[in-house]
């Protein structure tokens, strides 16, 4: 796939660095000729030194003959407006393009061809919200990513000494646990003196205590996956309630606004510098909201505000060395789980494995959505994963026998690369393709309930399964892609 990109910021670099990985055609528009350089003797890709909204410049990017157009400079009317011009001039057949603003949202007039000429809108702030109100649902979890409509989820946690599920072989855990339908789908074990190291899983793995676990499972059953990895035996699940906010950005105003919707059942501080900002925010959000003025690297202020009962302590200032240190303070006295906030991935990748529990980028919490966008087929849902290495993938099976490799016939019978993991179907769901009612007939009766399956060797694929992968090496991407492609001369 062609693909420009405009804007060579933090969104846009990760965005290229995926892309590029794919072996797609990647051209990157930026005004910062030597930011462009460095770029290109990391990737392989082609910059472009200009301004986006300037034809001149788009036909020089290619625009001419490009898929899509990823617009995610730092100004959103730079972005709209280099949409605008590119299917005006270029015809450009799709638009992704960053907004902050609050106000636009897919499929509103504004973004329609005759507006702006944006197909999907990334908001990374929303993103971060999403993301992080996740993590606060399911507590102990390192990540939440959800498919088929919010019906299934892969969770990866922390593995616990005394849960359940820890010691023991993967094999085992379907006769002790028969009543939690999962699939553990990979694991990344620590390694002294060295970065944790993917271990392939079959039944006679074993988990081990600091094992970074991810499973598949249906939506209601993952805080039993979460308890069997985390929590002993008659150790009751301890829920999220008490939560401080370091620093008073626009992702904590919206984070807090989202909690506190759920009325009492969070107790929620926000910790901000600035007195201008802490009196607008005072005055904004709801009234269960605490707004402090101070800094988070007070010991004073952190003790005097309970830090030792803080049950998740968010750093999500713009600034990454405030936010690491932040939460490196709040964990030595006392508060149960932290996350950081940073922008920089070098900065995040360091934190991997320290007292910091999540080190969260915002291009992390976006890029899922970036990339289904630039998926062939019927890909319904992209998350990367472990820093962009690994990959959950949701693809909807289409066709019959006849015309796909996969329908009507059982999983132990696919072409599937050996390190690729079939983690769940989910069957049932609405069929988007589906015809529709011949007029004059009675219309098809409602479907029932979704089902979630956990695949066997014998399980069979049928039409419109959803089904999600988990690829240890974005490589591996392709070759699923290709492997669900519904041909009319299969046979």
């Amino acid at each position: 796939m062609k693909i420009i990109i405009l804007g060579a910021g933090r969104v846009g670099q990760a965005a290229a660095a995926s892309l590029v990985s794919e072996r797609n055609d990647i051209t990157v528009i930026d005004t910062d000729g030597e930011r462009l350089r460095e770029l290109e003797s990391r990737l392989d890709l082609r910059g472009v030194v200009g301004n986006g909204i300037d034809p001149a410049v788009l036909a020089e990017a290619g625009a001419r003959d490009t898929d899509l157009l990823i617009a995610c400079a730092a100004q959103d009317e730079t972005n709209l407006v280099c949409a605008k011009v590119a299917q005006m001039q270029f015809n450009v057949p799709q638009c992704i393009a960053r907004v902050r603003t609050n106000g636009f949202e897919d499929g509103s007039a504004l973004l329609s061809r005759e507006g702006f000429a944006v197909d999907h809108i990334l908001c990374p702030e929303n993103s971060l919200v999403r993301y992080i109100s996740k993590l606060v649902e399911y507590p102990g979890a390192l990540q939440v990513r959800e498919f088929a409509g919010g019906r299934a989820c892969l969770i990866s946690t922390r593995a616990r000494t005394g849960a359940p599920a820890v010691g023991q072989e993967i094999r085992l855990l379907r006769q002790q646990m028969p009543e939690v339908a999962m699939r553990i789908v990979a694991i990344y074990r620590r390694f002294a003196d060295e970065p944790d190291r993917f271990v392939p899983c079959d039944g006679t793995t074993r988990i081990e205590p600091g094992d970074e676990v991810f499973a598949l499972a249906g939506k209601e059953r993952v805080p039993q996956v979460l308890a069997a990895l985390r929590i002993r035996p008659g150790q009751p699940a301890r829920q999220v309630r008490r939560i401080m906010m370091a620093g008073g950005g626009v992702v904590s105003e919206r984070l807090a606004r989202a909690l506190a919707a759920q009325q009492g059942r969070f107790q929620l501080k926000i910790v901000e510098r600035d007195a201008d900002r802490c009196t607008e925010l005072a005055s904004s959000l709801p009234e269960e909201v605490l707004v402090l003025q101070g800094e988070t690297s007070d010991e004073d202020l952190l003790a005097e505000e309970g830090i030792d009962d803080v049950d998740f302590f968010l750093a999500l200032s713009g600034d990454d060395e405030n936010n690491i240190m932040s939460c490196l303070l709040a964990k030595r006295m006392g508060a149960r789980r932290v996350l950081a906030l940073i922008d920089r991935l070098a900065y995040a990748e360091l934190m991997h494995g320290t007292q910091i529990d999540i080190a969260l980028t915002p291009a992390q919490a976006m890029l899922g959505e970036l990339l289904a966008y630039t998926r062939r087929g019927d890909v319904q849902a992209v998350h990367s994963l472990r820093r962009g290495v690994a990959e959950a993938l949701e693809i909807v099976a289409r066709g019959d026998r006849k015309s796909s490799r996969v329908v009507g016939r059982r999983v132990e019978d696919l072409p599937l690369p050996p390190a690729v993991h079939m983690g769940l179907i989910v069957r049932g769901l609405p069929d988007s393709e589906a015809p529709p009612p011949v007029e004059g007939e009675a219309p098809p009766a409602p479907p029932g309930e979704p089902e979630v399956i956990i695949p066997r060797s014998h399980t069979v694929i049928e039409s419109n399964d959803h089904v999600v992968f988990f690829l240890p090496h974005k490589r591996l991407v392709r070759e699923v892609e290709k492997l669900f492609r519904v041909s009319a001369t299969f046979f």
